[in-house]
């Protein structure tokens, strides 16, 4: 079962509800589904409600699929909040519905899955502190959010 998620609204809520029930193939799971899944959040929701949803789908869906949430795999919440900060802001100025502004988001930043290297030195990203808690970037801030 192969599929694009951005292919039509349908597809977009089909890969929702499977991302939701843990059974999107983990096999298909890249850094731009990760991107796909938290515009449809942000989209939806406020950035604060959508950042505990996100937090919790990941963790959920790694679980789901086999995978583990340690000091060493799986969830990294710096990583994570980084994204939503990067996607947050980029949404604001992405015009369109819903399936085009993700569309948008996707062609930007789904093969952009290491420009966390820009804002943090490698120590920092790999450390079990920035893997368990928010850690502020250490080479670069982050752009401001309205």
């Amino acid at each position: 079962m192969s599929y694009d998620p951005l292919e039509s609204q349908a597809t977009l809520e089909r890969f929702i509800g499977e991302f939701e029930a843990g059974t999107y193939p983990v096999a298909l799971w890249t850094h731009r589904e990760h991107v796909i899944m938290a515009s449809w959040y942000l989209l939806h929701l406020t950035r604060f409600e959508a950042t505990p949803t996100i937090r919790a789908g990941i963790q959920r869906y790694n679980l789901a699929q086999g995978g583990q949430n340690t000091a060493t795999t799986g969830y990294h919440e710096t990583l994570t909040v980084f994204w939503i900060h990067v996607l947050s802001h980029a949404l604001e100025a992405a015009k369109g519905g819903v399936l085009t502004r993700i569309r948008a988001m996707a062609a930007e930043f789904g093969g952009s899955s290491r420009l966390y290297a820009e804002y943090y030195s490698y120590d920092v990203s790999q450390s079990v502190e920035a893997r368990y808690a928010w850690v502020e970037p250490d080479a670069k801030p982050l752009p401001e959010l309205p």
